[in-house]
């Protein structure tokens, strides 16, 4: 469904950049009186109303008689500008109350203040992106690595996109022969034979099972890897994670217990953030706040993407302790590391890295072993469409199961109605990813969580 935004749309303003202070702040408005709000606060050399879109004009916002601030303002008209609308962008001195001042002064001239993400829904609602491009625009805010960021930027640049709206146009085409079919149905017309129909289906459902697959890997490069640090006390589980941070963040010593609480730190390797989280050792204890960060730990375990099971080279492999795990996770997320491989031999076929937490040998293995586990062997490049997004990854799982109702009409013989109709499904379950098919509910839960200014 193509959304247009009502003419009679009030105008918004907000703070773009982040609260506090800064050398600049950036003021956005956005709707059809911005430029008029804006031309009674400001003075320059013209008027902005005569201004051309896309420039930028040197003056004073005064308040009254009273001078507020020296400022840059650029103009964008409908419809090139982020939102679609006639847009404004006062760049301010960075200074709180400078910024409280603009804005108080814009919203007494009938301008109100924008909600979370208002300015990023009207774009989408204007039709200047989709709503998996919107989406994209959160999570470029929210990037900390280079990969998510690219992940990001590739969404925002309509790969996903293009490869839904291939999908859902294909979808569109078949299922509108075969009503076309049922409308000349006496006339006894065949405009898609059954096999092309079966054959559409299937082209369908193996791009959508590509899809599908990419989630994993789409999930791990947006939101990173949560990784627990777990072993038997004294195995040296706090002074890897000195080693890996290149600072002394844990309490390293040989008291048993040392570790009580978890000690989340981060890690990027080759772009993919990891989330280390040091855990107390899962053992059986007597003192309650010991019990406590044993609990924890149990918790963490249970959590996380990777366990990362640290053994004792001088002691070996903690056979009862890989038993605990087994009870909490599966067996593929444990990688069995060995440390001190420095001052003692160990068994190579029961370990998948041998490292020194002293010296830091065999850590670079330890990374690759690392990103192996978290991304496989999925060689997706940086033009592959891929999902990252729960609400896309559910919408194709929707589409999926009405293709597969759509087959199970013509295996059953029923008539062209029961296959339309999945057909339509599927088709409206893609619509929802790109947001050509969408409800109030899911736009209002979308932008809630953007930031405001945004």
């Amino acid at each position: 469904m193509t959304h247009i935004l009502l003419q009679n749309e009030d105008t918004i303003v907000a703070l773009a950049t982040p609260p506090g202070i800064g050398a600049i702040s950036i003021i956005r408005i956005s709707g059809p009186d911005s430029i008029p709000a804006a031309d009674k606060i400001f003075n320059g050399k013209k008027p902005l109303k005569d201004s051309p879109s896309h420039t930028i004009h040197y003056g004073k916002i005064f308040d009254k008689d009273r001078l507020i601030d020296d400022v840059l303002i650029s103009v964008f008209h409908t419809p090139n500008s982020y939102t679609g609308e006639d847009s404004i962008e006062i760049s301010t001195h960075g200074s709180p109350l400078i910024v409280q001042k603009i804005i108080s002064l814009i919203v007494e001239n009938d301008v109100r203040l924008a909600e979370p993400g208002e300015f990023t829904k009207r774009a989408f609602l204007n039709g200047r992106i989709d709503l998996a491009q919107a989406e994209a625009v959160a999570d470029i805010i929210n990037s900390s690595t280079e990969a998510s960021l690219r992940g990001a930027r590739n969404q925002l640049d309509g790969l996903l996109s293009q490869k839904v709206d291939q999908l859902r146009e294909l979808l569109i085409n078949t299922s509108s022969l075969i009503e076309l079919e049922l409308d000349f149905a006496e006339e006894g017309l065949e405009f898609m034979s059954l096999k092309e129909i079966l054959k559409n289906i299937n082209t369908i459902e193996e791009e959508i099972d590509k899809l599908l697959s990419s989630y994993s890997f789409g999930r791990i490069i947006r939101d990173g890897v949560n990784v627990a640090l777990v072993g038997k006390p004294n195995v040296g589980k706090s002074s890897l994670l000195n080693y890996l941070l290149k600072e002394a963040r844990a309490i390293v010593s040989e008291i048993p217990g040392t570790t009580r609480d978890i000690i989340r730190e981060e890690l990027t390797i080759d772009g993919i953030l990891f989330r280390l989280f040091d855990t107390a050792g899962i053992r059986k204890s007597i003192d309650v706040i010991e019990v406590e960060g044993v609990n924890r730990s149990r918790a963490a375990v249970q959590n996380a993407d990777i366990v990362l099971f640290l053994n004792d080279a001088t002691v070996g492999f903690s056979d009862d302790l890989y038993s605990d795990l087994l009870q909490l996770t599966s067996s593929d997320k444990i990688l069995s590391v060995v440390n001190k491989i420095d001052i003692a031999d160990y068994s190579p076929e029961k370990f998948d890295a041998g490292i020194s937490a002293k010296t830091g040998k065999g850590i670079d293995q330890l990374f690759g072993k690392l990103k192996e586990r978290a991304i496989g062997t999925h060689s997706y490049s940086e033009k592959s469409a891929v999902v990252s997004n729960l609400r896309h990854f559910n919408s194709l799982k929707k589409a999926r199961f009405h293709l597969e109702g759509a087959k199970k009409s013509i295996d059953g013989k029923l008539t062209g109605e029961f296959i339309a109709v999945d057909l339509r499904n599927a088709e409206s379950s893609l619509g929802e990813i790109i947001g050509k098919v969408t409800s109030d509910d899911i736009l209002n839960n979308i932008f809630s969580k953007f930031c405001i200014g945004k």
